[in-house]
């Protein structure tokens, strides 16, 4: 799962990306000062691998990872080329989903390129960079299969889509708001859209808002309230305070989280989010040589599951020998869960779920 991290000049995506990765992305109070986009692989916490590393005491500890991008700040001009647009889109159009920040603080020390605090102004500035850009590609796109009309009227249904997605475009909306068909999600698919990857607002918020003073903030609720017109997710995080939880160890976390009042931190929020919003799933694979997270799609069948370990294992799959994480827990270990008939054999049409821990059985 790859992740961009967009934003305007200065509203904290640097300072939020060097917290969840410890990458160590140049900070700076002024515009531009991630000019390459910088990656980070980010270990995905989860408790339930901390559980079966004391169970196997493995040789090896393999957590899911999340790679995140943080790419260079944003002007109004960029689809045209201002300031460091080309580069800015080129990236954006190289990731799965979008995590755009949004600054909710108010900080005079920490300039804002446009002058004031204003998120929804910041938010339409990128939104309406990357819609521009996309019009441009429906228009080419149109102009292109006309042409194939005149031969094929069977594209006649195509162009009427395209102009429908044109007009949501030159509306000043995102093309992930269009309801589609199956013919049309098709279509769209073969279009390099960048209003229609998927996102989730971040919303920067100021220290003293992190126990839920948020909910009273003008700003905060009118991000949230455009969020849901696009089916988005909102993520409140300070990423001042992100910075500080990722010098510490996990039980100074624990204990830093506790005196502020909250159960988990932002990294945790914004990666349960992601995996949610591109409908993502973990399985486990446990045993004294390595315990370890794959992540698949949700509904992948069983043999799919098996392919993201190796090829081999799905071309050559018999079954799969799967105890549910919970039941595992509940039970005290494998044994104990056979005996009691929750560890089962599932075939080729099982589809996986989450926290299930398996053990493929192949021949090739």
């Amino acid at each position: 799962m790859k992740l961009g991290i967009v934003g305007m000049p200065n509203v904290g995506k640097s300072t939020l990306f060097n917290a969840i990765t410890n990458a160590g992305a140049q900070s700076a109070n002024y515009p531009f000062c991630t000019i390459e986009p910088n990656v980070g692989m980010v270990a995905v916490p989860d408790s339930r691998l901390d559980y079966l590393a004391e169970m196997y005491s493995p040789e090896k500890y393999t957590p899911a990872v999340i790679e995140f991008v943080d790419i260079a700040g944003l002007v109004k001009g960029a689809s045209k080329g201002e300031g460091l647009g080309n580069k800015f889109l080129g990236h954006i159009r190289e990731v799965d989903a979008i995590v755009h920040v949004v600054r909710c603080f108010e900080d005079s020390n920490i300039i804002h390129v446009d002058g004031s605090v204003d998120p929804m102004r910041d938010l339409e500035t990128i939104n309406f960079e990357l819609i521009f850009s996309d019009i441009e590609i429906v228009e080419r796109r149109i102009d292109r299969t006309k042409k194939l009309l005149k031969g094929d009227k069977t594209l006649a249904a195509e162009v009427e889509f395209l102009e429908r997605v044109l007009a949501v475009l030159t509306d000043g909306k995102s093309a992930r708001t269009i309801s589609m068909n199956e013919n049309e999600e098709k279509i769209m698919e073969t279009l390099p859209l960048l209003s229609n990857k998927p996102v989730i607002y971040v919303a920067n918020v100021g220290e003293d808002e992190l126990d839920g003073g948020y909910n009273d903030s003008e700003n905060y609720n009118n991000l949230c309230a455009f969020a849901e017109t696009e089916g988005a997710k909102v993520v409140p995080i300070c990423a001042g305070i992100e910075a500080e939880i990722a010098e510490l160890d996990m039980e100074e976390k624990k204990v830093f989280l506790a005196d502020l009042g909250i159960e988990e931190s932002g990294l945790d929020k914004l990666i349960k989010a992601s995996y949610s919003l591109l409908g993502l799933i973990s399985f486990l694979t446990a045993g004294p040589k390595e315990v370890r997270a794959w992540t698949i799609t949700n509904g992948s069948k069983a043999p799919q599951a098996a392919g993201k370990i190796h090829t081999d294992f799905e071309k050559g799959f018999i079954r799969a020998e799967i105890v549910s994480f919970d039941d595992l827990v509940a039970c005290g270990g494998i044994n104990e869960a056979k005996e009691k008939g929750l560890y089962r054999s599932e075939g080729k049409d099982y589809v996986m779920k989450d926290g299930d821990v398996v053990l493929f059985r192949f021949n090739v």
